[in-house]
């Protein structure tokens, strides 16, 4: 019979790595009764209710979790695994490479010269992983806008980081966007195609001075209409500063509470943009690796229609 767990190099007397390679999935309990079967069940179930099983990465405390074919279980046997939380930062995945999260509204990616103090998603997830072991790091690998909720990465190693940068065209498969925008947009779907510009003032805009501008790509769907507001979803084909923003001003629907980019009104005093979908190539292991949050149900109120979403191909 083939083993149920192979082990990943990454064990000691404190720590280890398990891999479920039945091909078949397994109750938690079950799995690392299998993992460990010197271990006794009081000593399995207190693993679990002090939160020193990871799954895939997350800290579960579930006996029946369901553990997937190929899924990863770290067993932390010292101690509890330290839990991220933040009200401002959500980790949606994380590995010893990478870490994926869903970024609130209004906080910065990344600190500037003058903001060093001020509190960014860098700054959070740096002090994070320095808990578990102040010797970690944490590398930029894109950002978002300060106003732009949703989803990010960062890579928790230079090697990582380097592999999404320098091939971050062909690694990154999918990004989609949703929007709230001011009006109602006629099209149900389409493609922006313009050159970008920024001003001395840090304003992008578009330009037909090929020899100055950037080019950019926008594709966009209209998902729903309806209270003098048009919900859409934008995807990119290159990933230019405030690229969405500009494109919607340029549609003539500006994006709510855009008004740095001509948007009239502002109910949910915020910009209404949210990085949704997020598919791409792990640096590591090159698995396929697809992220999908909720639209805002703030943004779904203003367009009031309970139809159902398209689904994303």
């Amino acid at each position: 019979m083939k083993s149920p767990i192979r082990r990943n190099g990454k064990i000691s007397d404190r720590t280890a790595t398990y891999t479920n390679e039945t091909g078949a999935p397994a109750g938690l309990m079950e799995f690392l009764a299998g993992c460990r079967p010197d271990a006794s069940r009081t000593e399995l179930k207190s693993w679990l209710r002090h939160g020193q099983v990871k799954l895939d990465g997350t800290v579960t405390s579930q006996f029946d979790t369901e553990v997937s074919p190929h899924s990863v279980v770290e067993v932390n046997y010292t101690r509890s695994w330290p839990v991220f939380r933040h009200h401002r930062l959500t980790i949606v995945y994380e590995d010893d490479d990478i870490i994926v999260v869903n970024k609130g509204y209004g906080l910065l990616s990344v600190g500037t010269g003058s903001m060093k103090k001020e509190e960014t998603a860098y700054g959070i997830l740096k002090d994070y992983v320095k808990s578990k072991d102040p010797a970690n790091k944490i590398f930029v690998v894109h950002r978002l806008d300060r106003g732009t909720s949703g989803l990010m990465m960062f890579a928790k190693s230079m090697e990582a980081q380097t592999a999404m940068q320098h091939n971050w065209k062909n690694m990154v498969i999918d990004r989609r966007y949703v929007a709230l925008l001011e009006g109602k947009v006629e099209s149900d779907s389409g493609t922006i195609r313009s050159n970008l510009g920024e001003t001395s003032q840090f304003e992008v805009y578009s330009t037909p001075d090929t020899s100055y501008g950037k080019p950019a790509v926008t594709r966009y769907q209209v998902l729903r209409r309806g209270h003098g507001h048009t919900l859409m979803e934008f995807s990119l084909d290159t990933g230019r500063k405030n690229q969405i923003r500009v494109h919607a001003r340029e549609l003539g629907h500006p994006i709510v509470g855009d008004r740095k980019y001509g948007a009239k009104t502002s109910p949910l005093n915020r910009i209404a943009l949210h990085a949704r979908t997020l598919r791409f190539a792990h640096p590591v292991t090159r698995k396929l690796m697809s992220f999908e949050l909720p639209v805002p149900q703030r943004f779904l109120s203003l367009v009031g229609s309970q139809r159902p979403l398209p689904q994303n191909s």
